[in-house]
């Protein structure tokens, strides 16, 4: 009779093992970063900086088996607040109508990391490539972190962002393609 309760506890040592643990995202060691380029001479770079999220992560495996978090879109900020403005109006995200874009995960290949990302009311699936993944560490006041890096890249027009302009040399104003950087450090749920 007492192998079982045995049994049970190392069943389930396994199975989290297995799965890894479950972390909250820590926003003050995390970020959601982005860049486009702008008048095909350079990029302009930009931030989400009110989001919240969750993942379940195995360090020893580097990998995912959960990912999900939201950003507040009025929250961008490329560190022009006129710009920002322009891209919380309809032209771009039209934060008034979709106030938040959220991610999810769905599926992980070696290094690859395939997340549904909802924008604008509208859902993709977007590869990442993972990076800089962490074993698990013990900070000074006993809670175990874990984190990792994710890039990846989207055409902002599959999302209906539209907005453009030509530039006299041909170019456009805005590019299509948004690389985004997403530097995530959790804290793992007790």
């Amino acid at each position: 009779m007492k192998m079982i309760p045995m049994l049970a506890l190392s069943t389930l040592i396994t199975l989290s093992s297995l799965y890894g643990a479950d972390y909250k995202v820590d926003k003050s060691h995390t970020s959601l970063d982005f860049k486009v380029r702008h008048m095909m001479v350079s990029n302009t770079k930009g931030t989400l900086e009110d989001f919240s999220g969750t993942f379940s992560y195995d360090p020893k495996t580097r990998k995912l088996s959960a990912l999900s978090g939201t950003a507040k879109v009025a929250s961008i900020n490329t560190d022009d607040a006129e710009r920002d403005k322009h891209l919380r109006s309809a032209d771009f995200f039209d934060v008034e109508k979709y106030p938040s874009m959220s991610m999810v995960f769905v599926k992980q290949k070696g290094d690859e990391v395939t997340v549904a990302l909802t924008m604008k009311g509208i859902t993709k699936n977007v590869v990442m490539e993972m990076d800089d993944a962490s074993g698990a560490v013990k900070d000074p006041w006993g809670n175990t972190r874990s984190g990792f890096s994710l890039e990846g890249k989207i055409n902002r027009q599959d999302f209906n962002i539209k907005f453009s302009k030509m530039i006299e040399t041909g170019g456009v104003m805005v590019g299509d393609d948004v690389k985004l950087q997403l530097e995530i450090e959790g804290i793992q749920v007790k």
